[in-house]
């Protein structure tokens, strides 16, 4: 089993097995992620073995700074202007890898572009410290939840890999925004960390939506982040025997014979609700209940996010 170490201790240990070519799951601000050195063929190929991953499924680089991004990928104006907005932080920026990039083809899952990202914590400190960028992956068993604490990877991945670093949980609790940045237009591929609108705020024009064709980034499969039990988006009324993953002050009917009754923010709070997903959709989904209802969560902000998440995760499998 993999052994969990806090973030204050491991920093020596997840080098060496980077440097060595093994995955180390390691704490972001958005869910654990699953590392390896992204130029390293045989590393990345460890990373889809441990989480069953199809390979037609791209990686995220992840990167310490500009410079290590800039000798990766192509940017232009708009992509530096995006990344001086949010980096580091909770947006991966999908740009055409530079064909000098020294990325593994595996990462890249043989497109002509590549998504990168600037985290902050821990895995900057690994980045920084071992040289190399690396590719990252949530760390979950393919298309199951994502995790947001050490415990949930070891409970998953614990016989497939050696080094779990403990950061507590995750603070913002669901995936990174990713945009595609071509031909002076930028295009939102998957809603994550950062809202929308904030994105557009920086570019002063709204994002095109809509997906281009094919798989162009990680999260874009129809089923992905889900339980294990059924999941009833939008109930209006909770059935006998299931969960109950609530959302606000006031329940649906028959929430007193739910199964197990978990709130992503009592009061309301999009923040909360993103930071408390994965966690009350794995315990409930240990609790047992075939079904989970799901009540309703507002579109605007992170909760175009959080609803991506849920519809994926309710997709039929």
């Amino acid at each position: 089993m993999a052994d969990i170490v806090n973030e204050e201790t491991a920093l020596e240990r997840a080098i060496a097995l980077v440097h060595a070519g093994q995955p180390v799951a390691l704490p972001t601000e958005t869910v654990y992620g699953l590392a390896a050195d992204a130029t390293n063929g045989e590393a990345v190929a460890l990373i889809f073995e441990a989480k069953g991953r199809p390979r037609f499924n791209p990686l995220i680089v992840h990167v310490a700074d500009r410079a290590m991004a800039e000798r990766i990928g192509r940017f232009d104006a708009l992509s530096r202007k995006l990344a001086a907005a949010f980096w580091p932080g909770p947006l991966t920026l999908v740009v055409p890898l530079a064909p000098e990039a020294e990325i593994h083809p595996l990462v890249t899952a043989g497109l002509t572009s590549v998504g990168l990202r600037m985290p902050r914590g821990f895995a900057a400190r690994l980045i920084a410290a071992g040289g190399r960028p690396l590719a990252a992956p949530s760390a979950n068993s393919s298309g199951r939840i994502s995790a947001t604490t050490a415990a949930a990877v070891e409970a998953d991945l614990g016989d497939r890999i050696a080094l779990v670093v403990d950061g507590g949980p995750t603070p913002v609790g669901v995936e990174s925004t990713i945009v595609k940045v071509e031909d002076g237009r930028v295009r939102l591929l998957r809603p994550g960390g950062i809202a929308a609108e904030e994105i557009e705020a920086v570019l002063g024009a709204p994002l095109l939506r809509g997906e281009a064709g094919g798989i162009e980034a990680p999260g874009m499969m129809r089923s992905h982040y889900a339980p294990r039990a059924g999941l009833r988006l939008a109930a209006d009324a909770v059935a006998p025997g299931e969960a109950l993953l609530a959302f606000g002050p006031k329940r649906i009917a028959g929430a007193d014979r739910a199964v197990m009754v978990l709130n992503l923010s009592p009061v309301g709070d999009l923040r909360e609700a993103a930071a408390s997903l994965f966690l009350h959709l794995q315990a409930l989904d240990r609790s047992g209940a075939p079904v989970i209802a799901a009540e309703s969560v507002p579109q605007t902000g992170l909760g175009e996010a959080i609803n991506d998440r849920l519809r994926r995760a309710a997709a039929p499998r």
